[in-house]
């Protein structure tokens, strides 16, 4: 592998001079996703010690552990029988330690995903007893609070423990951040990049990999489940949700847990994964192309160690965050509890990092030559203004979706009218939800710009998801608080019970509303930045090495092959989307046949005297799930690799734009479109409208609305920002071959 040296200036930056309080520092700083763990596994054994309630909540609990055990263990090994050649093939096209680092982030999203699974399925029935016990709201969130910790934790954990190995064993140990390794390389096949970019682009990739797989295989076993349970027992039948008699009702139950748990999980790990990266590739180009403006290599060395160092900072935020939740006396204010508990995060996070910040950054030179305009405490501010939008982002979702705000309320109303104004103004309310969102995200786009350049911009991105154990915790309590009102429905404990199931769930529905919004505006933010890299990377050095700034790819929307790939890139989430719609419809279907069939064939299941086949519809959700979670990832990874070779990178430049824009509009609508559509649901259920209540023909209308917005808050929304960041991780990789081969 041959080295494209540049200029004097590289040669003669000496190591042996250079300042070792960045290499301090990332050391000291490794332990922390170590204690993350830690912390996890702690809070898993205290969940596990709770009593688990009768032995009929025991054995309802059980059927959910093994039937949502058995699917993740087979779609990991399907995933894996994929992943092991694909780096395989990384490796032979650009370099061994590529698939190395690739395989490496999809064990360490595929471990995240797995033990927060795990929690979910053991803590359920320990948050419907202690509601049995106590019948304290407070008590029990702090229980549901607790288990969701471990895979807020989890992610964070595995995903920076992941990362830092890539940093100590690739980057130091084999030199990549050395001085003469930031430079462009050719391998064997003539194609060109910087080592560790392409390393931690290798290592996000994977971390993507699994996160289309987990959601889109757990978006379509959890919504086929529940939509077949909904549109047979709540419609049809007039029966309760949750009710035992239903055959779906454990393939719902565990389809929360494959979906909603470890399909988050690793959706938002890819997304603080892409966000770290996305830093750390543009740096990496930015330092290689402007050398000869003075961004002395001491400079660009700490820009790409920062990141790191800012995200573990935030770990020990979100720790400070969680722990608020369960040392506290409980209260009877779930929605302010958890409030209190991101604000804390948050606010450590910007503290910490502002002086670490300081002290790191002090005295480097060359900054203003990177974009900085307020000197060493650029890149944090920066980060603040994704911290904030990230806030008004998710201010807006709560807005939108809770029906403590008159959009989820007059939404909840319509149902008075019937079904399709229920659809029609859900519809509504969704695309109205796009602007307020897309301008929030416009203006910290141009602020962040302006503070740090387009390091900035992927520092806003960092900042958005910089607490992101402590928005994952306040996530997955909600899927598992779920499950708890299910084993309390089945169980037939007190109604008294299931309404405090119910309450945490509902404030869970708008809280991950409020996630979705950072995974959505941190993947436009990461895509940018990414975006950015991808036409440093195009870049031809000539003789000598020689690198000017017009030798950079130039995107020029009058161009026939940009403005064409960016009218195709427009398209593709529209595409990608209806695929994703049609493989829950399809799944679904199945679902409610085989609910009918069961009523229909066995003697006393409506009457409660005879028990139903929960394992069949258990095996429906999972062989629809299975068999249509590969042609979205295939398309996600396929189509700027094609693209690229039949129109080059132009084409693949504007197929990016396209994408990134029509893609966060769509996540943005149907995220809050389905979680309106949920929450006006259990606005009716909740007996908040006079004389309406459920088995009304309100309920019905609503519960059809509720079904709509299922494939699209819980498998569209959230699969649309992976999409992004795949697309834009692998036209990364690619371009430095098909900017040389292509046909037209």
């Amino acid at each position: 592998m041959g080295k494209i040296e540049r200029t004097e200036e590289l040669v003669n930056y000496s190591y042996s001079t250079y300042e070792r309080r960045g290499e301090t520092m990332f050391f000291f700083i490794i332990a922390v996703p170590i204690l993350a763990l830690m912390f996890a596994a702690f809070n898993f054994r205290q969940t596990v010690k709770r009593p688990a309630g009768t032995s009929k909540m025991q054995e309802i609990s059980m059927a959910i552990y093994e039937g949502a055990d058995a699917f993740i263990k087979h779609e990991y090994k399907v995933v894996f029988t994929i992943a092991i050649p694909l780096a395989v093939i990384l490796g032979i096209i650009t370099e061994w330690y590529v698939g190395v680092a690739f395989i490496l982030g999809a064990f360490m999203s595929s471990l995240a995903g797995l033990v927060g699974m795990r929690i979910a399925t053991k803590a359920n029935v320990r948050v419907s007893n202690t509601a049995r016990e106590t019948k304290h709201i407070g008590k029990t969130l702090k229980v549901a609070f607790q288990s969701g910790s471990v895979m807020g934790l989890s992610v964070a954990g595995f995903a920076l423990l992941g990362l830092t190995a890539v940093y100590a064993i690739f980057g130091m140990i084999m030199g990549q951040l050395d001085v003469s390794q930031l430079v462009v390389t050719r391998n064997w096949m003539g194609i060109s990049f910087i080592p560790f970019a392409m390393t931690v682009s290798g290592y996000a990739l994977g971390c993507s990999l699994i996160a289309m797989f987990d959601r889109v295989g757990g978006g379509v076993y959890t919504k086929a489940a529940d939509m077949g349970a909904d549109l047979v027992g709540k419609t049809e039948l007039g029966i309760p949700e949750d009710d035992p008699r239903n055959p779906a009702t454990i393939a719902d139950n565990v389809g929360d847990n494959v979906g909603d748990v470890a399909g988050l999980g690793a959706d938002l790990l890819e997304s603080y994964v892409g966000s770290l990266i996305s830093a750390v590739v543009l740096i990496s180009y930015m330092f290689y192309v402007l050398t000869s403006g003075n961004i002395p290599y001491e400079t660009a060395r700490k820009l790409v160690i920062y990141p790191v160092i800012f995200a573990n900072i935030g770990v020990i935020a979100a720790m400070i965050g969680i722990l608020y939740v369960i040392v506290k006396k409980p209260s009877n204010r779930p929605h302010r509890e958890l409030n209190i508990s991101l604000w804390t995060s948050a606010s450590v996070s910007v503290v910490l990092n502002g002086i670490v910040t300081w002290f790191y950054l002090g005295g480097s030179k060359g900054l203003d030559k990177a974009g900085f305009r307020a000197g060493v405490l650029s890149p944090w501010l920066a980060s603040i203004t994704g911290i904030i939008s990230g806030i008004i982002i998710g201010w807006f979702a709560e807005y939108y979706t809770s029906d403590n705000y008159k959009p989820t309320i007059r939404l909840s109303e319509s149902s008075k009218s019937g079904t399709a104004l229920v659809i029609t103004n859900g519809l509504s309310l969704g695309m109205k939800s796009v602007l307020f969102p897309s301008m929030t995200l416009l203006l910290a786009i141009m602020v962040a710009d302006r503070i740090a350049g387009l390091y900035g911009v992927a520092m806003a991105s960092i900042g958005m998801l910089s607490f992101v154990a402590a928005t994952v915790s306040v996530d997955t309590y909600g899927p598992i608080a779920d499950n708890a009102g299910g084993i309390s429905e089945m169980c037939k404990l007190d109604p008294e019970v299931r309404a405090i199931t119910d309450r945490l769930d509902m404030v869970g529905n708008t809280t991950a509303a409020i996630g979705k919004g950072f995974a959505i505006g941190s993947a436009a933010l990461a895509a940018l930045s990414l975006f950015a890299s991808y036409m440093y990377s195009h870049i031809n050095p000539g003789e000598g090495g020689s690198i000017s700034l017009s030798q950079l790819l130039q995107l020029n929307m009058l161009n026939s092959s940009t403005l064409a790939g960016a009218v195709l890139g427009a398209a593709l989430p529209y595409y990608f989307s209806g695929i994703l719609i049609n493989a829950v419809a399809k799944a679904a279907m199945r679902m409610v046949d085989e609910v009918r069939r069961q009523f229909r064939v066995i003697p006393g299941l409506m009457e409660g005297t005879a028990k139903p086949d929960y394992r069949t519809c258990v095996e429906i959700s999972a062989s629809g799930a299975l068999k249509e979670m590969k042609l979205p990832a295939f398309i996600s990874v396929a189509t700027p690799i094609v693209t690229g070779f039949l129109f080059g990178p132009k084409f693949v430049g504007g197929l990016l734009i396209g994408t990134t824009l029509s893609g966060i509009m769509l996540a943005l609508f149907t995220a809050n479109a389905g979680g309106a559509w949920d929450n006006g649901k259990k606005h009716i259920e909740q007996g908040k409208i006079p004389g309406l209540g459920k088995g009304t023909d309100a309920h019905k209308a609503a519960v059809v609305g509720d079904t709509v917005g299922d494939p699209l808050k819980d498998t569209v929304g959230p699969s649309l920002d992976i999409l992004i960041k795949i697309m834009a991780v692998v036209s990364l990789i690619m371009v430095s071959i098909f900017k040389n081969v292509h046909l037209f």
